[in-house]
């Protein structure tokens, strides 16, 4: 009967239907009744699952919108610590650093060691820290003090996605996780873009008060910017304590990332994989050093005033929110994955050549390559499902993303160095050089899969004939299987969509609705970023 009472104080009369048995309902009319939970408190309310997205979104917003700080404060960081661009890109550099590694270890610390509640606060404390260590390196003009901050700044922010996701399998099911994503996704944009165009604005603000710009007028504004990451972390505690009520209301248990990564599988690895490596590194590399660098780009080539180079330099991440989940779906429902890539990689080049070599409005290039970047992560990311085994994936995207920040991390200082010393064209003609090595990857892709039966670029509807293949030959074992052992390890994932779409989950890509959405929940933030 204790037990009884306590329950009944949590969930009001409309909890008792679920004890009948053990103390009958009130009627309506009765007087003795506490009345209905509301919906905004009901766990297992719509209502009250918004009100938990709302935080789940603002969970990564503080991670997002520090993350390009220096990109966003470029000429000031330059300028008032005396910097060179090497230097500068360094920033970048020690955020992928820590990453080489945590990519593999974020969902197992999630899992095995914090649960995903204490585990989220963790990390949000990694990065709250880790910005305010930043700020104060700034503050002291201690360039070594920034580089710490970033370092630690990046030791939470990775895991911090991965925490996001599980938070996101935990609430929402069925189609409500395509929604889901795309809010996600919209939400780390505004991150990105709002620090983009607002922190100029808040530099100059601070320089005002302090009565002159400098290193005092950056740090300030840098630790302005801190305040994000204590609203995500703020946001953490909520939701930590809103899934611990959930928990005991609905008697359920803590999620977890369900990864398991086992770096032996990486000899097993098929050569169609390692070519899909090879595309991630060699384009991402060409995309996120760019942005790094843009502000100053746009300022010297096209004489924009910093306020307008800003806001070009983000219109990457402006165009990729509505973009991406209207390209997964047009790619979920047509299929041909190799081709998209293709038509991806092509306009990237396209646009970095215009970049390079004309002097048309940057607004084109810019938009065109907002738009093959979300192209080329709806259509790549999912073809790792296709080429290996569901229990080889926790590893195939981990090892994907260790080597996209090892190759992020050593492209980001070799940029700085590159426009050191031979100028924006240079540069711009070896990202040019990148988004090449990433097409004839693509390319001998495509041939490699075509000698092997074309698995990777089959239509959506071939892709659906087979899978329903291979669950009819499952549910009657006795009729001879028409597939052989390696067709159906390579369909598997294909009844599986969430092992890929926590990779694609800040892209919000929209999956043909026989699709299960079961979701695991490793992140990936460069294709976020």
């Amino acid at each position: 009967m204790a037990d009884f009472e306590e329950r009944r104080s949590l969930l009001g009369d409309e909890d008792e239907r679920f004890v009948g048995d053990r103390e009958p309902q009130r009627g309506a009319g009765g007087t003795g009744g506490t009345g209905a939970m509301p919906a905004i408190c009901d766990p297992r309310h719509l209502l009250h699952r918004v009100v938990v997205l709302v935080f789940m979104c603002f969970l990564g917003f503080g991670s997002y919108f520090c993350y390009d700080n220096p990109a966003a404060l470029q000429t000031q960081v330059l300028q008032d610590l005396n910097l060179n661009t090497e230097n500068f890109m360094r920033l970048y550099a020690w955020y992928s650093w820590p990453n080489v590694v945590l990519c593999f270890f974020g969902g197992f610390l999630l899992d095995r060691v914090f649960g995903i509640r204490f585990g989220t606060i963790i990390f949000s404390v990694f990065v709250c820290a880790g910005q305010i260590v930043f700020a104060t390196g700034a503050l002291l003009n201690h360039f070594w003090l920034m580089e710490a901050g970033r370092f630690i700044f990046g030791i939470g922010g990775e895991s911090l996605a991965v925490a996001q996701n599980t938070y996101a399998v935990n609430w929402f099911k069925g189609k409500e996780l395509n929604l889901v994503f795309g809010l996600q996704l919209s939400m780390a944009r505004l991150g990105s873009t709002v620090n983009m165009n607002i922190m100029g604005w808040v530099y100059n603000k601070v320089a005002g008060l302090v009565g002159s710009p400098g290193y005092t007028a950056l740090g300030g504004s840098l630790m302005i910017a801190a305040v994000t990451c204590l609203f995500s972390l703020i946001c953490a505690l909520v939701l930590a304590y809103l899934d611990k009520r959930a928990e005991r209301i609905l008697q359920k248990e803590q999620g977890g990332t369900g990864e398991v990564i086992k770096l032996t599988d990486v000899k097993d690895f098929p050569l169609t994989l390692w070519l899909i490596f090879i595309i991630c590194v060699c384009y991402y590399v060409a995309i996120f050093p760019f942005i790094g660098l843009g502000q100053v780009f746009f300022i010297e080539k096209f004489n924009f005033s910093p306020a307008e180079a800003r806001a070009v330099n983000s219109i990457v991440y402006i165009i990729s929110a509505p973009a991406s989940p209207i390209l997964g779906f047009l790619v979920d429902k047509t299929g041909r994955n190799v081709v998209w890539v293709i038509i991806a990689v092509t306009a990237t080049l396209a646009a970095h050549m215009m970049l390079a070599f004309t002097f048309w409005n940057p607004w084109i290039a810019m938009s065109l390559l907002g738009v093959s970047y979300s192209l080329l992560a709806c259509a790549l990311w999912p073809m790792v499902a296709f080429v290996v085994p569901e229990h080889q994936l926790g590893t195939a995207y981990g090892f994907m993303q260790s080597i996209q920040n090892l190759g992020l991390a050593l492209i980001a200082m070799a940029a700085g160095a590159i426009l050191d010393t031979r100028g924006y064209l240079v540069l711009e003609v070896f990202f040019c050089a990148c988004i090449c090595m990433a097409l004839m990857a693509v390319v001998m892709l495509y041939f490699v899969d075509y000698l092997r039966g074309g698995d990777l670029n089959q239509s959506a509807a071939a892709r659906a004939r087979l899978q329903k293949e291979a669950t009819s030959d499952a549910e009657n074992k006795r009729r001879p299987s028409k597939l052989t052992e390696g067709e159906l390890a390579r369909l598997a994932p294909m009844s599986a969509f969430g092992l890929r779409n926590r990779y694609l989950s800040r892209l919000g890509t929209q999956l043909p609705d026989h699709c299960s959405t079961h979701l695991s929940s490793l992140a990936h933030r460069s294709v976020l970023k």
